[in-house]
C-alpha cells in the first residue's frame, strides 16, 4: 500500500511538471504572438530563445491559458470537487480533555458531512492509512494547550496538501452570548470568504471550501433557517463565525451566532499527508515574515 500511494504521488509530481513546463512555454509562445501582431519588442529573454519556434503553428491551435489556469485542471481537488461531497474525519491529539473534545464535537458540527473519532492509542501514520482505507477525502487533526485549543491541522487525501493552523480566541457555542441551544442544523452551509486577494490567500480559499460540500447560490427562494458559514481574513488572520439566518422580510434577514467562534492563522503549506514529514514545503510562517506592519500575505 505504502508503494503504491508513492506510486501515485510521483506520477502526480510528473504530470504536475508537465503542466508546469508546458504552460510555461504556452504564455512565452503568447507573447510572441502578440509581439508579431502589434509590432512591439519582445523581451530578450523571450526573443533569443530558440525552443519557442519548435512546433509553433501546432501551438497556435491550443486555447491561451495561464500557468495558474494549466494547473488548476490537475490539482488534488480537480477530479471530484462538485461531484462527491467531501468526507472528513475529525479527531483529536491523544488523551484530549474535556473541552479539545467538546471543540472536535463543535467543528464536526460545523462540517455537514464529517465523522468523528475517538483518537484513543492510534499512531499517526496507522491513523492516516485507516482514514484512506475508508475512502475519506480529509483529515483535521486538533491539538491543545492545557485543556485550550491552539491548533488545526487540516490534510487531504491520497496526496495532500496539508495546511496547519494556529488556533487563537476559541469560544466554544455554549459560552457565546445569547447563542441558539438545542440541536443545531445540520443544512449544507452558504460560504462567505472575504479579504482573500493574494496567490496565497486563493490557496488558502481553495483548501477551505473543498471541506464544505457545495450548495446552491443565495436566492428569493431559499429556504428559511439555512446556515452560512463566513471566513474573514484580517491582516492575516482569519476570523471564523457560523450563523443560521432566517429571512424577516423581502430585504431583510435576521443572524442569530451558533459558533464556535475562533481565529485562524496559517503557519505551514506542504504537499504530503499528515504523516509524511518530507513533503515539500509550499509556504512557511518564519521569524521575519511579519516583521513589516504594512505587508500582508493573505
Amino acid at each position: 500500500m505504502i508503494r503504491k500511494q508513492a506510486r501515485q504521488r510521483r506520477d502526480y509530481l510528473y504530470r504536475r511538471a508537465l503542466l508546469l513546463r508546458d504552460s510555461e512555454i504556452s504564455e512565452k509562445r503568447a507573447k510572441l504572438r502578440a509581439s508579431l501582431a502589434t509590432g512591439r519588442p519582445l523581451d530578450p529573454s523571450v526573443a533569443n530563445d530558440k525552443e519557442l519556434r519548435k512546433d509553433y503553428q501546432f501551438d497556435e491551435s491550443r486555447p491561451d491559458r495561464s500557468t495558474n489556469e494549466e494547473l488548476d485542471l490537475d490539482d488534488e481537488y480537480s477530479q471530484l470537487s462538485g461531484i462527491v461531497d467531501p468526507r472528513i474525519l475529525v479527531t483529536t491529539s491523544r488523551d484530549p480533555s474535556a473541552r479539545l473534545s467538546a471543540f472536535a464535537k463543535e467543528i464536526r458540527l460545523l462540517l455537514p458531512t464529517a465523522i468523528r473519532l475517538n483518537r484513543g492509542n492510534l499512531i499517526l501514520p496507522d491513523l492516516v492509512r485507516s482514514a484512506q482505507a475508508s475512502g475519506l477525502s480529509d483529515l483535521i487533526l486538533l491539538h491543545e494547550h492545557r485543556g485550550v485549543p491552539t491548533a488545526l491541522t487540516l490534510s487531504h487525501h491520497p496526496h495532500g496538501p496539508t495546511i496547519s493552523f494556529s488556533l487563537h480566541n476559541v469560544v466554544l457555542r455554549h459560552d457565546i452570548p445569547n447563542s441558539i441551544r438545542g440541536t443545531v442544523s445540520e443544512s449544507y452551509p452558504h460560504l462567505i470568504f472575504e479579504g482573500f486577494t493574494s496567490r496565497l490567500g486563493a490557496r488558502v480559499v481553495k483548501i477551505l471550501k473543498h471541506i464544505f460540500p457545495p450548495r446552491e447560490p443565495l436566492t428569493s427562494k431559499t429556504k428559511l433557517g439555512s446556515r452560512v458559514v463566513t471566513f474573514k481574513n484580517i491582516e492575516d488572520s482569519i476570523e471564523v463565525r457560523h450563523h443560521v439566518f432566517v429571512r424577516t422580510g423581502y430585504d431583510s434577514v435576521e443572524l442569530s451566532e451558533v459558533g464556535p467562534r475562533m481565529t485562524m492563522k496559517v503557519f505551514e503549506i506542504r504537499s504530503g499527508t499528515l504523516d509524511n514529514k518530507d513533503g515539500d514545503v509550499e509556504w512557511h510562517l518564519n521569524q521575519y515574515t511579519r516583521t513589516s506592519r504594512k505587508k500582508n500575505y493573505l
